[in-house]
């Protein structure tokens, strides 16, 4: 047996620093999109026309295209969010009907269908989970502080604070009761400055009901 304690070897160096800048592994594509402070796009991600906000994260080989992501979020490995519908309706839902130039059939594409999967915007709200290779198909909303199993595919609204697994992906339960739901969401956290995280950080690692008892 050998003892390998790191490989390659700058997998012992100290875990990347974050800052206003975003960290974006080199091997990231991103097109037409926009990139929050204090964020981490991990290797292979892809960004395209989305949003990406403050503090959140994609751990890699994520693909995101056509999507606000709030702030503080989580987003395993594998995630896949709004991944491309192919028209059903027509004769062929092939991509030559509609990436006509690719294929010699036209000298533009049918920029009806792009439209259409634009129209379809997923949101994800502030300081969701998204656990590894979760789906979130075309147009959903999740909300605020909810979190979604690995594996999961998401077809329906996602309620805030909500826990939801399975294909296709139903409500396991809450996080909270109603009650503390209600008080996270009038508290807001996510909009507090910079400064204020800072000297109020130590009562995020304390109980809920403190936490809500403190600054509801």
């Amino acid at each position: 047996m050998v003892q390998i304690d790191a490989f390659p070897p700058e997998m012992s160096h100290p875990k990347k620093m974050l800052g206003e800048e975003p960290v974006i592994h080199p091997s990231c594509r991103i097109r037409a999109s926009q990139v929050g402070a204090w964020t981490d796009l991990g290797a292979n991600t892809t960004l395209v026309e989305s949003t990406f906000g403050d503090y959140s994260y994609a751990a890699g080989d994520v693909s995101i295209i056509y999507t606000d992501v709030g702030k503080f979020c989580s987003i395993a490995s594998h995630v896949r969010i709004n991944p491309g519908n192919h028209p059903v309706q027509r004769p062929s839902q092939h991509h030559f009907t509609y990436r006509r130039r690719q294929y010699g059939f036209d000298v533009v594409d049918d920029e009806e269908i792009f439209n259409w999967r634009r129209e379809a915007r997923c949101l994800i709200g502030h300081d969701v989970w998204i656990g590894h290779a979760a789906t979130v198909m075309p147009g959903v909303r999740v909300g605020i502080g909810a979190a979604i199993g690995s594996g999961a595919v998401v077809t329906k609204e996602v309620a805030p604070y909500t826990i939801v697994v399975g294909v296709p992906a139903k409500p396991l339960k809450p996080r909270f009761s109603p009650e503390i739901i209600g008080k996270l969401l009038d508290i807001a956290w996510w909009e507090w400055d910079r400064p204020t995280l800072e000297a109020r950080f130590a009562d995020f690692l304390a109980d809920v009901n403190l936490f809500v008892e403190k600054y509801g």
